[in-house]
């Protein structure tokens, strides 16, 4: 349920839920598995927003590279797939553990996956 504009509204914070593993990392999944897992997580993002969460967020594309340093670049990352980071989603929710309520209907669990729940620091206060 969408929250009213105006003085009644919940002050609200803005919080990064990274993705680590899941359905992505996943190399045994059928086309039509991950499809019908993909629509779970638009219909979790289409819900998200219709709270009025304001939620953007992205899938990450592999392999990608490791800078360490200057002069230092490597292929990878090569992590487990299980702690591989698959994306993130930046979302409002009223506390930390309102968010984490929030991850909790990720669909990333499905497969195996996890969520990690992080506040975003506000330069603006």
């Amino acid at each position: 349920m969408a929250e009213p504009d105006g003085e009644d509204r919940v002050p609200r914070s803005t919080f990064m839920l990274i993705f680590r593993g899941g359905a992505v990392s996943r190399h045994d999944l059928s086309p039509s598995e991950l499809q019908a897992h993909v629509e779970k997580w638009y219909r979790w993002s289409e819900e998200l927003a219709g709270q009025g969460r304001r939620n953007t967020g992205t899938a990450l594309d592999g392999p990608g590279a490791t800078v360490r340093g200057r002069d230092l670049v490597t292929d990878g990352p090569y992590a487990e797939s299980k702690d591989l980071v698959t994306g993130s989603m930046i979302v409002e929710a009223a506390s930390l553990e309102d968010a984490i309520e929030v991850a909790r209907g990720c669909p990333t669990y499905e497969f195996g996956g996890s969520v990690e729940v992080r506040p975003v620091q506000d330069y603006r206060a």
